[in-house]
């Protein structure tokens, strides 16, 4: 249902808003207050033809805008496919504009879409009565529909089962017609994806490898550097045996020592002298873990070549497949389902034959069951 409105520039409108609620909204005025330029604006808004004529003087465009708060449906369906964005509340955006020279642009949720989107949203929301014509309801679908809802909810459960069957049909007679009329592009197509599908599965590449492998190979390449800048760090820290340089932790240690002494004079340098001695843990740690480290890194030759090689045969798949790893694992599951979907054997087509006589017949027994609920 339409919510709101807003014209401007359009006629006599200058600028007019007005917010619909449920039920009958009345417009009323004098002859030229702008009733017609309303519908006028309707009409504009869900596809009509654009007038220049119709443009106020003294602007250089008209501008129509309307809010449509709707309940899913094909309309909302051919909106987002539109690229439209329906709102966190449900409702809908949508614009017109005719400029003054005859260019019209169209509007659906923000983005711009060609005029026949609004068409087919008024196909959905709009019906103008005029005095001498209805043209919604000259369209068998919408008698159809009309008579349809009125019967109630029965008949709308057996409609449901209708269309739920007839889907069902098409989409299998859609897929058998494939399977038996291009059968050599489909085969061509399984080829292609079942040989894409096993360099994948060959290679095995695992969530994240890529970025592990590259900063391995950033270690193993520069491992001396890494491994002499643990060690020097190391002997700052802890000490050189072989040199006479004092080392952090010596010059912790005199520290704490001096303010334990002087402490007796003056409690707060003992709370120091504690927290040196926290600061002395933490870096016999540190220096621990730096040891560790210096003795771990080291040059290997033969696993930088291996790591080499896996991070090369990764990149041929990414260039042929994919962008990312994580593209190129989704692109192995989708060619997987989709190779599930292209089995051309005689059993196969057997088995979708009988599946597509079935679903046909049980199509056309809820094609009665509708008739009869129609009658």
């Amino acid at each position: 249902m339409l919510t709101e409105l807003r014209i401007q520039g359009l006629g006599v409108i200058a600028d007019a808003a007005v917010t619909l609620g449920p039920g009958l909204t009345v417009v009323t005025g004098e002859t030229g207050a702008g009733k017609t330029m309303v519908i006028t604006g309707l009409q504009l808004l869900f596809g009509g033809r654009g007038d220049s004529s119709r443009v106020r003087p003294g602007t250089d465009r008209a501008w129509v805008e309307g809010r449509l708060r709707l309940d899913g449906g094909a309309a909302v369906d051919r909106a987002v496919e539109a690229g439209a964005e329906i709102d966190e509340d449900g409702s809908l955006l949508l614009a017109r504009s005719v400029a003054a020279d005859g260019r019209s642009r169209a509007y659906v949720g923000g983005r711009s879409v060609p005029l026949g989107v609004l068409a087919e949203l008024a196909a959905d929301v709009l019906a103008i009565h005029g005095q001498a014509d209805q043209t919604r309801l000259l369209r068998p679908a919408e008698q159809r529909a009309a008579l349809d809802r009125y019967a109630g909810a029965a008949l709308a459960q057996a409609l449901a089962r209708y269309a739920a069957a007839y889907d069902d049909w098409q989409s299998t007679e859609a897929d058998l017609l494939e399977r038996t009329t291009n059968a050599r592009a489909l085969i061509d197509e399984a080829d292609r994806l079942r040989g894409g599908v096993e360099q994948i599965d060959a290679l095995d590449p695992q969530p994240g490898e890529d970025v592990a492998l590259a900063e391995e190979t950033s270690r193993l390449e520069n491992a001396e550097v890494l491994q002499g800048s643990a060690r020097q760090a190391h002997a700052v820290l802890a000490g050189d045996p072989g040199g006479d340089d004092p080392d952090v932790a010596a010059l912790l240690g005199a520290a704490r020592a001096t303010l334990r002494i002087a402490s007796e004079h003056d409690p707060t340098l003992a709370e120091l002298a504690g927290r040196l001695a926290e600061a002395e843990y933490l870096l016999t740690d540190v220096a621990g873990d730096l040891a560790s480290y210096a003795e771990r890194v080291e040059s290997d030759p033969a696993r930088l070549a291996a790591v080499h090689e896996r991070r090369a045969a990764l990149g041929a798949l990414l260039r042929r497949y994919a962008d990312t790893l994580d593209g190129l694992l989704a692109w192995r599951d989708q060619s997987s389902r989709r190779l599930l979907q292209l089995d051309l054997s005689d059993e196969a087509i057997q088995v979708l034959t009988q599946r597509r006589d079935d679903v046909r017949r049980r199509a056309g027994e809820a094609a009665g069951d509708l008739s009869a609920a129609r009658q």
